[in-house]
C-alpha cells in the first residue's frame, strides 16, 4: 500500500526544511507555513521515496553522511508510487487531500551544492518528483494512504 512518509516546509528562501508528521494543506497556501505554497501549478511538490533512493544510490563518490529526503527541498514524501510523465493531469489522493499532478519537479543547480552529481541523478525518470495543485484541502499525517486516479471528473 502506498503511503505518506513525511511532510516538510521552509519559511524563507534557501531556509532550512522543517520536517513534520502532520500538516494542513490549503487551496490558498499549500502546505502550511511553506513560503512557496501560493496557488498555481507548483503549489505543492511530492517525491517518491523509492525514486529518491534510486537516485542517491547512484552517487559517486558516496556521500560521507547519507543524504536525507529534505535535501531535495520538496514538501511531501510518499512510498509505494513512482512518478512519470503519464501522471500529469491525474489526481493524487493523500488521506482526504486531493492534488492534481501538473508536471515534473525539475532538479535544479541547488542539488549540486548538496552533493556532486545529485542534480544529474535526479534528472531521469522523474526522480525529482512532481509539482501539484491543491484540488481539495485537508490535514494530512504520516501513514495516510496514498492513491492515484486518472478520472478528474470529480474530486475523488
Amino acid at each position: 500500500m502506498a503511503q505518506l512518509i513525511s511532510i516538510a516546509y521552509k519559511i524563507e528562501s534557501k531556509g532550512v526544511m522543517t520536517e513534520v508528521s502532520e500538516a494542513s494543506v490549503s487551496l490558498e497556501a499549500g502546505v502550511e507555513n511553506d513560503r512557496l505554497g501560493r496557488p498555481g501549478k507548483r503549489q505543492v511538490t511530492v517525491m517518491s521515496l523509492e525514486q529518491w533512493n534510486q537516485a542517491t544510490s547512484e552517487l559517486a563518490p558516496t556521500p560521507p553522511t547519507p543524504l536525507v529526503w529534505t535535501d531535495r527541498r520538496c514538501n511531501i514524501l510518499v512510498s509505494g508510487i513512482a512518478f512519470s510523465a503519464k501522471d500529469v493531469g491525474s489526481r493524487l489522493k493523500i488521506g482526504s487531500l486531493i492534488l492534481e499532478i501538473t508536471g515534473e519537479t525539475d532538479p535544479c543547480k541547488k542539488m549540486r551544492a548538496v552533493h556532486p552529481g545529485l542534480e544529474q541523478a535526479l534528472t531521469p525518470n522523474w526522480r525529482g518528483g512532481v509539482t501539484c495543485r491543491v484540488i481539495q484541502p485537508a490535514t494530512i499525517k504520516a501513514g495516510d494512504r496514498v492513491t492515484t486516479c486518472t478520472d478528474t471528473s470529480s474530486n475523488a
